[in-house]
């Protein structure tokens, strides 16, 4: 009685087997007739051949490498600093000499870390080919990395666009410092220049070269600065400047976080969720360092005004912020309860340091 029964789904996994068969066969077709038209070509264009394929696989493979692999990421890097030793930059500490400025050495260490310890994935070759002509930013797979180390540099720029402006000179003089100067305008470079370029036509420098020059300026200042040959200018208006051109950036990240967020719902299938999520993450991961930094270098000033504990309630929503590292990044609905909403949970922490930001920057002004 049951044979037919039997029969017929016997037949249907038949059919189904047979589909599946052929789809295969038809997806392996050219492959098929590439190899034999590669056995029956001559030595030396097998030869040819052969060595473009393995740079390609090789270049796909190293490319794989320096995307997935982080060298030197430490959310808790800043425990290396000895900040709480420190002076004021530029003021006498022995022997003629004065103490660097903890901003620069953090700042300087970033882009080591950023173009020295690591690959700079944007300006790479297959990065910029992306995936069958769509960017890479625009699928889920590749793009984490450049997207943290994006977020890392505009921290940077921030930090150096600063220094120039205020930080490194006195109040009152036009005199800028050349290596500030110097600093600030390579870290301007375009993110994404190889070393050809078509417009304009020719041969140029990679982003990671001109970033190097940078450190080396930054490290230039600082040296001057031991030898008591350079300013900083360790001021509570200053510190209010640097601080609200700081909330302005993390508040330019967050409404690109809650833009995103509120015009797309799409859970683990946003493939412009992760990128958005790892530039904040790299911003805020900059800013960690830092910040502990400018403690240090401005330790007077938040001593005088009793910001010590406001100051450390901001490390510590920045702490918090970057323990959010979920292996898939998750733009869901935030009423939804299957998929995650990272992006509003990373919004969330920027606000709340932001608002620390604006609280510190209130006390100051007072």
């Amino acid at each position: 009685m049951l044979d037919p029964v039997i029969e017929f789904f016997g037949k249907i996994f038949s059919a189904i087997k047979r589909g599946f068969l052929a789809v295969i066969a038809f997806i392996l077709a050219p492959f098929v007739a590439l190899i034999a038209w590669y056995k029956a070509s001559g030595w030396i264009l097998r030869i040819v051949i052969g060595f473009v394929v393995f740079f390609i696989f090789g270049g796909y493979g190293y490319f794989t490498y320096n995307t997935q692999v982080w060298h030197g990421f430490d959310p808790q890097y800043t425990d290396k600093y000895e900040f709480s030793e420190a002076a004021i930059p530029g003021t006498v500490v022995g022997n003629d000499l004065c103490a660097p400025s903890g901003i620069v050495t953090v700042t300087g260490d970033l882009i080591d870390f950023n173009v020295n310890h690591n690959a700079w994935v944007s300006s790479s070759l297959l990065y910029k080919a992306g995936f069958f002509g769509i960017d890479w930013d625009h699928t889920p797979f590749f793009d984490n990395k450049a997207s943290f180390q994006r977020g890392v540099n505009q921290a940077i720029r921030r930090t150096t666009a600063e220094l120039v402006d205020t930080l490194g000179r006195v109040r009152g003089t036009s005199q800028v410092d050349n290596d500030l100067q110097e600093a600030r305008g390579v870290m301007q470079t375009d993110e994404e220049r190889w070393y050809f370029s078509t417009n304009p036509f020719g041969f140029t420098t990679p982003s990671q070269s001109y970033y190097r020059s940078g450190l080396g300026h930054l490290n230039g200042y600082n040296q001057r600065l031991v030898k008591c040959d350079a300013v900083f200018d360790a001021r509570a208006d200053n510190l209010i400047r640097f601080l609200d051109r700081i909330a302005s950036d993390i508040g330019s990240t967050s409404a690109i976080l809650r833009t995103r967020s509120e015009t797309s719902n799409a859970g683990w299938f946003d493939t412009r969720a992760d990128d958005r999520f790892w530039f904040a993450f790299g911003q805020l991961y900059a800013y960690h360092g830092i910040l502990q930094a400018a403690h240090a270098d401005f330790v007077e000033v938040i001593s005088q005004r009793n910001l010590d504990r406001p100051w450390d309630e901001m490390e510590e929503q920045l702490v918090a912020a970057l323990r959010i590292q979920p292996a898939v990044i998750s733009n869901g609905n935030e009423s939804g309860w299957i998929m995650p909403t990272h992006l509003a949970t990373m919004g969330f922490y920027i606000l709340r340091f932001r608002s620390n930001l604006i609280e510190i920057r209130s006390i100051l002004d007072r």
